[in-house]
């Protein structure tokens, strides 16, 4: 029989070692073609609806090979018995009902060839079966009418690994493979549209970000000098701005002093570096700095082992991106300024001399009660909680500083600020607060820093558009609220 290009190139990759499965198998047209070619002599044959299974089963008997065809009526993979199958063909699905039927599946997977044709969210599939701890071993293009069919196959594997999104993207086909190379650059098209609507929707963080993605479609990731990428974050953030007690630097080196994929933290956990590890990276660039106060020693559970131990490098940029104008606190005030409209020029908080300062103040053209400020908060940092004083009055005067600035309320009095926004806010601070009418918000440590990784991501894929950078997802608020 005559299958199309697609399942044709599906056919040629079952290994005919043992039973083959076909989910999903709709008219069955490739269970025929593995039996009546003699590559397999059994094919179970399975469909979630009766229609599609009833199609098969005339195919079967036309074909006369119901001795060597078993149909069965399963939702994915739940009814079909594994036992003495090598190959399970899943194709013409979406990559997330492909993921749902094989991480659904309980039994024994790892002498099984998967063969996956995703219909849509390729890239979905690709990164899922990742951390389903498969390894995709061998992937094909198939051109067919003009309209390209990706072929994946994936078997078990004991290692972890984690897939950045430029690797779900990018895909492990052959470097000479044409229709790969064709549909490659139809996805960086794609790509660079996506970028250009969120530009012209005001989101340069997302516009940037898709615009590498593109770059790195049409190109592949490229190695830079963690030397540059310093130098670069120098020229934005310089280090020299950092106080006295500060230490923010290069603070660890791999063993080349060479990258081709970031990860961008708040912190570097022990969870970060494994995250780093298992996408890749070459590199962590954090706020917070992995080496503070002095070690007398280094163990086993202190992230600096972990880094040493796995080769990986580490820049961490503290005061020093909280001071300079388009760090922290210039992300603060630019969100800030999205939501609210203020009257003249932003002015420094804490001014620190040489055009450098701490956080800063706006005025407002309209006043605000205090509950809207509050909420406006919650949005911009995305927490699920703000602490505030107990004022009541409308407020127009507002002064802010990331991270832990409580301290900094004397400073705001001093200044005639109706509120400060903050985050680690101690008691005694509360009371101060109350005393003195003054609305404090506690937006959070965490949250009100997290927010500049997204910066750090758009300024850095900017330059260099070839490095795949990834914000962390062990990047967490380190609480939990019950």
């Amino acid at each position: 029989m005559m299958l199309d290009k697609r399942l044709n190139k599906i056919a040629e990759l079952v290994s005919g070692t043992g039973i083959a499965a076909d989910v999903g198998t709709d008219h069955a047209y490739l269970a025929a073609e593995l039996i009546n070619s003699g590559k397999c002599s059994k094919v179970i044959a399975s469909d979630v609806k009766e229609g599609p299974l009833e199609a098969a089963r005339n195919t079967v008997e036309k074909y006369g090979i119901q001795d060597k065809v078993e149909l069965v009526l399963s939702d994915g993979l739940e009814k079909v018995d594994l036992n003495g199958v090598t190959d399970v063909v899943i194709a013409g699905m979406g990559g997330e009902t492909i993921t749902a039927i094989i991480g659904q599946c309980d039994a024994e997977m790892d002498n099984i060839r998967f063969i996956l044709q995703p219909m849509t969210k390729v890239e979905l599939l690709r990164k899922n079966l990742y951390e389903l701890k498969f390894e995709i071993t061998e992937e094909y293009a198939v051109d067919d009418k003009d309209k390209i069919y990706v072929i994946i196959v994936a078997e078990k594997t004991a290692e972890w690994k984690l897939l950045t999104e430029s690797d779900a993207l990018y895909g492990f086909f052959d470097d000479n493979d044409e229709t790969a190379a064709k549909l490659r650059s139809r996805e960086a098209q794609r790509l660079a549209k996506v970028s250009e609507s969120l530009k012209k929707a005001g989101d340069i963080n997302g516009a940037q970000h898709y615009a590498a993605l593109s770059h790195k479609m049409k190109s592949g990731a490229d190695i830079v000098e963690i030397s540059e990428i310093y130098s670069f974050l120098d020229s934005l953030y310089p280090f020299a701005l950092q106080e006295k007690w500060d230490n923010s630097g290069l603070l660890v080196e791999n063993y080349d002093m060479k990258c081709s994929k970031v990860l961008l933290s708040l912190d570097i956990t022990n969870k970060t570096v494994n995250e780093a590890f298992e996408k890749g990276a070459e590199l962590i660039i954090s706020h917070h700095p992995v080496i503070f106060d002095p070690r007398k020693k280094i163990t086993r559970k202190d992230p600096v082992f972990r880094l040493i131990e796995s080769e990986t490098a580490a820049i961490c940029m503290h005061t020093n991106l909280d001071i300079a104008q388009g760090g922290t606190n210039g992300v603060i005030l630019q969100k800030l300024s999205e939501k609210l409209e203020h009257v003249g020029e932003p002015q420094p908080f804490e001014e620190l001399g040489g055009n450098n300062g701490l956080g800063w103040m706006i005025e407002l053209k309209e006043k605000i009660r205090p509950r809207e400020l509050a909420e406006i908060c919650k949005e911009i940092f995305g927490c699920d909680r703000v602490r505030t004083s107990r004022r009541t009055d409308s407020i127009s005067r507002i002064a802010f500083c990331s991270g832990s600035g409580g301290s900094m309320l004397g400073l705001a009095l001093e200044k005639g600020c109706d509120a400060l926004i903050t985050g680690d806010v101690k008691h005694d601070v509360w009371i101060d607060a109350n005393n003195e009418d003054i609305l404090l918000l506690d937006c959070g440590h965490f949250h009100t820093e997290n927010l500049v990784l997204w910066e750090l991501r758009r300024v850095l894929e900017e330059k260099f558009p070839q490095l795949d950078i990834e914000i962390a997802d062990s990047s967490i608020d380190p609480c939990e609220y019950v």
